[in-house]
């Protein structure tokens, strides 16, 4: 392990440590956690057996058994990450309970036999894997397990909704947004060809536009105006964060976006 994995490890244990089964210890933005979710959600065939990769605490992943049918193996690299989502498992009405596991995995080798789910889940994994050529070895690895005519869904952040959403901010004076130390953001031209030899794109849904538009840009310039706090405009539990929530998406200025894609 390197030392940016390490690092990177070490993050994401602190996360599990600190927030527990709350939706915060894989994202601190839940309005926009919900906004995926539901995203995904409406893509998942029925019936079918589903393969979350980087589960985290399985608050996204019980709500992906919940379609009718899944089966759900959700699989995250840091134990404490696990451990939460087996204590959500343990309060799941039993019904649901059943058709649902999480384990200890690794999205670069998955220790799962070629073709075993219809259905593959992975949620801002590849951007934390440090460089394209270790995100290649992990997208390799997702087509790997997916059966012929599956499903793969990967809702990763783009370096165009990134660029797009910052040259926005600067036309009216406000500070780009960084990208994270520990992440390494996709292009969006480079994942669908890399990936086109075995997977078809199917949907490229900017599900967060509107959202990101509205808190990123509209609400740090009415707080100026209002003379609000940094505190307000980074509180996603903030009334007008609920409100963005709601909006159709409109654009694409969403840093996060959904790859809807079919194994051939």
């Amino acid at each position: 392990m390197t030392q940016r994995d390490r690092q990177i490890f070490e993050y994401w244990a602190q996360q599990a440590e600190t927030h527990g089964e709350a939706p915060e210890a894989s994202w601190s933005d839940r309005r926009v956690i919900e906004l995926e979710i539901a995203a995904i959600r409406s893509r998942i065939p029925r019936g079918a057996r589903v393969l979350d990769v980087g589960c985290a605490n399985g608050f996204s992943s019980v709500r992906y058994a919940d379609v009718e049918g899944v089966t759900l193996l959700g699989l995250d690299y840091v134990p404490a990450m696990v451990d939460a989502a087996n204590r959500r498992r343990a309060g799941l009405p039993p019904e649901l309970a059943e058709r649902v596991e999480f384990r200890i995995g690794d999205a670069r080798s998955l220790d799962l036999p070629a073709g075993a789910f219809e259905c593959v889940i992975s949620t801002r994994v590849i951007i934390n894997l440090g460089d394209w050529e270790a995100q290649q070895g992990a997208l390799r690895e997702l087509s790997r397990v997916l059966g012929s005519g599956g499903t793969l869904l990967l809702s990763e952040a783009t370096v165009s909704g990134w660029t797009r959403l910052n040259k926005l901010r600067e036309e009216y004076g406000l500070p780009a947004i960084p990208m994270p130390d520990f992440n390494t953001y996709l292009h969006e031209d480079r994942l669908i060809a890399f990936l086109d030899e075995e997977i078809e794109l199917v949907e490229a849904a900017d599900f967060a536009s509107s959202y990101y538009l509205a808190t990123r840009l509209v609400k740090p310039l009415l707080a100026s105006v209002a003379g609000r706090s940094d505190d307000y405009v980074f509180d996603p539990q903030a009334e007008f964060n609920r409100l963005a929530a709601l909006l159709p998406p409109v654009g694409d200025y969403g840093v996060q976006k959904l790859f809807a894609l079919r194994k051939r």
